[in-house]
């Protein structure tokens, strides 16, 4: 079922032109992989399956980090968390769940927002003493 996800992620990526695709960042020895979307490109089954709300007013943000010091960059686990604000400075705590499939770790939440809104992201990241940092990014969300 995640390779579905993974593919229908893969699928909204090629799509979000106006809502830029994946993006990454390294810190240190890690590669910290990021997207935000709309949750209507998700399939009402992939959505269902997940317990994703899909809604022209909810957005899925989906983060992995891989470890770039051991061959093939694999995924791994970490702690994390975040808030996501519109510009009106209203916040929500994102609650991420962590999806597991074979070597692959992804973490996702949803967000609200209105149409033409931007939300900004601010997202701590830490595994052990090895890696702890903040993520911050704005996504523009639209309403098909």
């Amino acid at each position: 079922m995640l390779r579905k996800l993974c593919a229908v992620l893969l699928f909204a990526v090629s799509f979000v032109g106006v809502a830029h695709a994946e993006q990454k960042t390294r810190v240190g020895n890690f590669d910290i992989h990021y997207i935000a979307f709309g949750s209507t490109f998700l399939t009402p089954s992939i959505a269902k399956s997940y317990g994703l709300k899909r809604s022209n007013y909810n957005g899925i943000v989906n983060i992995s980090v891989l470890d770039t010091r051991k061959a093939g960059n694999p995924a791994v686990a970490v702690k994390i968390s975040g808030i996501a604000s519109n510009l009106m400075s209203s916040q929500v705590n994102l609650d991420f769940k962590e999806i597991k499939d074979g070597k692959a770790i992804y973490y996702i939440a949803e967000v609200p927002y209105q149409d033409d809104g931007t939300i900004n992201f601010d997202i701590d990241i830490s595994k052990g003493k090895e890696l702890n940092t903040s993520l911050k990014f704005s996504q523009k969300f639209y309403v098909k």
